[in-house]
């Protein structure tokens, strides 16, 4: 598959060595801007290994869209991928929410989840439309919250590996000629919850 990573931090970097551990070709990838001489994870590894980069705020557009890309990847985006952005790929986009979908939409799902003290969160992977977190759901997996979990332990211990494992059976299945149609979220069950209050979700996912 030909795709482009668009996200940050340990997740999009790791997400970009996992595609190309399993033969995908990664055309490009976007992340943030550089503050002063430091690169984000992701920008910097693709550079290693010699796939374009593209600082990229706010907004994800058609021209940032290399052609012949098959989908786009988000992982740990924080920009807003537009439509015609996701129309330049042949399957759209995916990202990755590390929550139970429609439940705990929003930047900090994690926090969200420890704090109300859920027993289970988990992941979802969903098709990318015009809402924060509200487009159909390829796929879902769950897992415990333990006993004194923090945000960081639960995002490393199960969180972040659940997400690359759901992006690779994504494109694994779309590689077979597999449609990802997605099944569309129960709004009767949606929450959104706003950042959480003097906490940093970059703390939780390096």
């Amino acid at each position: 598959m030909r795709v482009m990573i668009v996200g940050q931090k340990w997740l999009g970097a790791a997400l970009l060595r996992q595609c190309i551990a399993e033969g995908h070709q990664v055309l490009a990838v976007a992340a943030p801007p550089s503050v002063g001489e430091e690169y984000d994870r992701l920008y910097a590894t693709a550079q290693q290994l010699g796939v374009p980069a593209r600082a990229v705020r706010g907004r994800l557009v058609a021209q940032d869209v290399p052609p012949g890309c098959d989908v786009l990847l988000a992982a740990h985006a924080h920009c807003f991928i537009d439509a015609a952005a996701r129309a330049r790929a042949r399957h759209g986009a995916l990202g990755y929410h590390p929550s139970l979908l429609p439940r705990h939409r929003g930047r900090d799902a994690i926090r969200w989840a420890v704090h109300m003290r859920e027993a289970v969160t988990g992941g979802t992977l969903y098709r990318m439309d015009d809402g924060a977190d509200t487009g159909p759901i390829v796929s879902q997996d769950w897992c415990h919250v333990r006993p004194g979990d923090t945000p960081a332990a639960l995002w490393r211990r199960d969180l972040a590996p659940l997400g690359l494992r759901l992006f690779s059976e994504a494109l694994e299945r779309l590689a077979r000629g597999q449609e990802l149609a997605g099944l569309a979220q129960d709004e009767d069950l949606a929450s959104w919850e706003p950042a959480f209050s003097g906490a940093r979700l970059a703390d939780t996912s390096g």
